[in-house]
């Protein structure tokens, strides 16, 4: 045998990974070629709610908090990605918002009341891109959740990833509302941010230790406390931006 040809075999007889044509042949043999057939196949995969965005808005509406927490610990495939999803329906929210001009009402800011400041222009800018301020909100969310459920092992980062999985739902739930808003004339909008809320408390709490009871007021409180922090971070760094430039 040549140095060529031992150098692809292992002892027992098996073809070295490392060998491109070992690698071509593994690879056909373990993955499925993309061709019509394939295509289809995923399609129809999304569709009837196997995995994909409608698998995953259809779980995180009926079971969130048992859905996250199967994504987190046994089966990451079939629900989307957590960022990629918030900002999705973050961006389905704009470009619905944008095309039928409705207002939600939730964080609408008036910057008349801060005049020229920066922190008029920040919170004019957070409640006219209030999909993607969510972003930056469920950090401070994450950082209340963790404290009063600090029982419950369970790091930042894995928070996080809930309230993204969250709030990318009260985005479409608001989405929803503001359609239907459009389409009937009637004011409904404002009952619609409530109800996406809720939603997110809900979440929360069920989220954690399969939804004791005493988990909703915490989430409620750990929503609330993190807008208002969000809102008060908000203006101590405009501030702070205005006290610098003059």
């Amino acid at each position: 045998m040549s140095a060529s040809q031992s150098t692809n075999e292992s002892n027992n007889g098996e073809k070295d990974v490392t060998d491109p044509s070992s690698v071509d042949s593994v690879r056909t043999q373990r993955i499925q070629r993309i061709d019509g057939k394939y295509i289809l196949s995923e399609i129809g995969s999304v569709l009837n709610f196997q995995k994909g965005i409608l698998y995953t808005i259809r779980e995180l509406l009926l079971r969130p908090g048992s859905s996250i927490r199967q994504f987190l610990h046994v089966d990451r495939s079939k629900l989307v990605k957590p960022i990629g999803f918030i900002i999705l329906c973050s961006l389905v929210y704009i470009l619905v918002q944008q095309m039928l001009g409705f207002q939600d009402g939730y964080l609408n800011y008036n910057d008349l009341a801060w005049g020229e400041s920066t922190v008029g222009t920040i919170l004019s800018w957070v409640s006219e891109n209030y999909g993607f301020a969510n972003i930056i909100l469920a950090i401070f969310l994450a950082l209340w959740a963790k404290l009063f459920f600090r029982r419950y092992d369970y790091n930042f980062f894995e928070i996080l990833v809930l309230l993204y999985f969250l709030m990318g739902m009260q985005m479409l739930i608001m989405t929803v509302f503001g359609i239907i808003e459009t389409l009937v004339n009637v004011t409904i909008l404002d009952k619609g941010s409530l109800i996406a809320v809720l939603y997110v408390c809900w979440g929360i709490g069920s989220f954690f230790e399969g939804g004791k009871k005493r988990n909703y007021p915490k989430a409620f409180l750990t929503y609330m406390l993190g807008l208002m922090a969000f809102i008060i971070a908000t203006m101590i760094i405009g501030s702070l931006v205005d006290l610098v430039i003059r």
